[in-house]
């Protein structure tokens, strides 16, 4: 629904291993994290590999098995997330980051008891900093 605006411009952190960046979500309603489906995160073509994916928010971290029990913590429209990975990304250069998102909508029903889910899809290109 809002796509190019997942990706915070400007956030990308590494440690030369692990590299993260902060997203924001497609949506205009705030929802739980049960509801964040998955993610992924590529760097230069390079994906980050799912076991090593980690999502941050409300002051919590979570894998994306964790996410999908915790129904307490909510993603809301003004509030980044953190998505990070084990991906190799040098600081003090340019790297095109890739976001991928899936989002279950709770409140939609589309037939046969299913909610509607959204996969969004965000790029930009930015400076890492040193994490």
């Amino acid at each position: 629904m809002i796509p190019d605006r997942i990706i915070e411009q400007g956030t990308l952190t590494t440690d030369g291993a692990r590299a993260a960046v902060e997203v924001r979500i497609p949506w205009y309603r705030a929802l739980p994290g049960s509801c964040i489906a998955g993610a992924g995160l590529t760097i230069d073509g390079v994906p980050a590999s799912t076991e090593s994916l980690r999502w941050r928010m409300n002051g919590r971290e979570f894998t994306f098995a964790e996410l999908s029990a915790s129904a307490d913590e909510w993603w809301f429209p003004m509030d980044s997330a953190v998505l990070s990975g084990d991906v190799p990304v040098s600081a003090d250069a340019e790297h095109k980051v890739d976001v991928e998102l899936t989002l279950f909508i709770p409140y939609i029903i589309i037939g046969d008891g299913e909610t509607l889910h959204i996969e969004e899809h965000d790029t930009k290109t930015m400076k890492a900093v040193a994490a």
